[in-house]
């Protein structure tokens, strides 16, 4: 088993992408949403969805990146800090960050004159967002774009620490966005209640604690490897593991 690991590790995906928690992961994140949402939400949410599961909608935020009409969308995937700086929104982007962002979402998927149209685009931004929250370089510098500038490679090939974050270590751990789902750590009832408080920005500044300590646990040759992969591949299971619990908190929260 242990040399499977190792072999999943090292092989590159050819479907890695640049994108933040790249598909596997934010699949994953709504399905482990899914699977602990409500009656009455996961009813509320397939009407205003037609049907469509969260994770299938989960990559939506992405998709839409590319088309003009949105890109007053694209500061909401992410906030810039510094490693030892504290977020206000007096000082926040005023194009909008991620904190604001997923406020904005909650607000429209609440407003009861809002059409189905404009819950059902919010609902897969929220569904994106979330899963971004918990991607540490979301949360990253803005002078290295929140990692993309930190130069790596891994197992040999080249590429940079927010891509580590967001699509290496997730395809090459090689398991899908269910099977990653299913496979979760295991947590108590109360374990799990602890997870989902809280507030986006109490999350945000949990995982600005994991992002300062990536910022500062890189090797002086910039060569990340199994030792890298076996030291944080459980923190990276973690951390979508939160956001998808987290998401489910908050659309219970919105739809009872």
């Amino acid at each position: 088993m242990r040399f499977l690991f190792i072999f999943l590790i090292a092989t590159q995906s050819i479907f890695a992408t640049s994108e933040d928690w790249g598909k596997t992961g934010h699949r994953t994140v709504g399905e482990i949403a899914t699977s602990v949402l409500s009656k009455k939400a996961l009813k509320n949410i397939a009407l205003i969805l037609d049907g469509a599961s969260l994770a299938l909608v989960s990559n939506y935020g992405d998709d839409i990146k590319s088309d003009k009409k949105y890109r007053k969308y694209g500061s909401w995937h992410y906030v810039n800090l510094p490693l030892d700086g504290q977020y206000s929104l007096q000082t926040a982007n005023s194009q909008g960050d991620i904190i604001q962002g997923i406020q904005v979402c909650v607000n429209t998927i609440r407003d009861v004159n809002a059409s189905k149209e404009e819950k059902a685009f919010h609902l897969k931004l929220l569904v994106h967002f979330i899963g971004d929250l918990h991607q540490p370089m979301h949360i990253g510098r803005e002078e290295d774009k929140g990692g993309n500038d930190v130069k790596l490679t891994w197992f040999g090939k080249s590429t940079n620490l927010h891509r580590v974050w967001d699509s290496n270590m997730i395809d090459d751990y090689g398991m899908s966005y269910s099977e990653l789902a299913k496979e979760s750590p295991r947590l108590s009832k109360r374990a799990r209640k602890e997870i989902m408080k809280g507030t986006p920005l109490d999350w945000m500044k949990e995982g600005h604690k994991i992002t300062a300590t990536l910022y500062n646990d890189l090797p002086e040759n910039g060569k990340l490897g199994y030792e890298y992969a076996y030291k944080y591949t459980g923190i990276m299971r973690s951390q979508l593991q939160k956001g998808g619990l987290r998401l489910a908190k908050m659309l219970n929260d919105i739809f009872g």
